[in-house]
């Protein structure tokens, strides 16, 4: 893994599917949970992939140790814009195929613990690269711009549908800022798209679950996962009513490049996920069943939980035609295989002696139904 070579090595092999080898994309974000899964689909391709990271909540392990087509430029996205992090640093968007901005602090929690570098970071790198894009001498190489389901507020409508109006609370109530912040960087992506004919798209994500994720920031199923396995109680926030749909990593990323390939969706937002509900007490039931642990299930109060008054969401599903009819894309990954991966990412072995798993033909995120509300997943 180069870490300040050029993005081209001479590295000529061919691609599957007759995929370009010489094909170049930006990911930002790459070592984080979904970028890194964005970064393995990109590679087994056949592109050339230049990371850009300051490993704030990503981790290097993410990535591949040794891979001749991927470059990693540890740095903020903006500093490494601006050429500081090694010779020419990222050099100009004409140097790119594809952009995929999944850079950005992370979920609900943490612009709750740390709102001003939150704030600052989602909306001014955002900001930046879209300016990059612009002036480069090739305004239409397209960009991808990871948003989020917070978007939508507290509408009470449910499924989400891209054109819905959205609802947030005060700004006395900190828990708004991340939505407000995912809003303004979709503002920015469709107005450089309309005003300067960079190609954006905007994929908003609901409860992005599977390997490689963490629980740190408010992430229920990592949290679940690791309770389990430890033989903790599985702490559920609230009554554990909310519903969420979660969906794999694995089949989030995939869709990815095919709505940046097709020119018709840019300047467009598109909900990504599942729309197979669950809710967040049957949610910890599965995975304490799916795991065969012998944990509890227990209840905690949102007051306990977060400091203040913290407004959750009953429902969150998305409206998924849209990218059914763009792309045909539907998930396919059930919700046990799932949390098998996760499990074995935390170094679970199901062969191990004592541990007999079994995930039931065809059974999937449908089969039960649990999620503490907001802080269910990425998006």
């Amino acid at each position: 893994m180069s870490r300040e070579s050029s993005p081209h090595n001479g590295d000529t092999t061919p691609a599957p599917g007759g995929h370009a080898p010489d094909r170049r994309a930006l990911v930002t974000g790459g070592a984080g949970f979904i970028g890194s899964h964005l970064v393995d689909l990109l590679l087994a391709r056949g592109d050339r992939v230049t990371v850009v990271d300051d490993l704030s909540t990503g981790r290097a392990v993410n990535l591949p140790a040794d891979h001749p087509r991927l470059r990693v430029v540890r740095s903020t996205l903006s500093a490494a814009l601006q050429g500081d992090r090694g010779p020419g640093a990222l050099g100009g968007p004409e140097g790119y195929d594809e952009v995929y901005h999944l850079a950005a602090a992370v979920g609900v929690k943490r612009v709750i613990d740390e709102p001003i570098l939150s704030i600052d970071t989602n909306v001014e790198e955002t900001s930046a690269l879209l300016r990059w894009l612009a002036r480069g001498s090739r305004p239409g190489t397209p960009v991808l711009i990871a948003s989020s389901s917070e978007v939508y507020g507290k509408s009470e409508r449910v499924p989400f549908r891209e054109d819905d109006d959205v609802v947030y609370g005060p700004t006395t109530k900190g828990r708004w800022a991340y939505a407000c912040t995912k809003a303004i960087d979709e503002y920015l992506a469709l107005a450089y798209h309309q005003r300067h004919a960079v190609g954006a798209v905007v994929a908003r994500f609901f409860n992005t679950v599977g390997p490689r994720q963490v629980g740190d920031y408010g992430m229920v199923l990592p949290r679940f996962v690791r309770a389990a396995l430890r033989g903790e109680a599985l702490v559920v926030h609230g009554d554990g009513a909310q519903t969420r749909c979660f969906c794999d990593v694995r089949d989030v990323v995939s869709v990815l490049p095919r709505l940046l390939a097709s020119e018709p969706c840019h300047g467009r937002v598109f909900n990504v996920g599942s729309d197979r509900p669950i809710t967040i007490a049957d949610l910890a039931r599965l995975v304490v069943r799916v795991l065969r642990s012998g944990s509890e299930v227990r209840f905690v109060p949102y007051d306990q939980a977060y400091p203040g008054a913290f407004e959750d969401l009953r429902r969150r599903e998305p409206d998924l035609s849209r990218v059914r009819a763009a792309v045909g894309w539907n998930a396919a990954i059930p919700l046990e295989r799932t949390i098998l991966d996760l499990a074995a990412s935390m170094g679970y072995d199901p062969a191990a002696p004592g541990m007999t798993v079994r995930v039931e033909p065809g059974a999937g995120a449908a089969a039960g139904t649990v999620s503490p509300a907001s802080m269910g997943g990425e998006g």
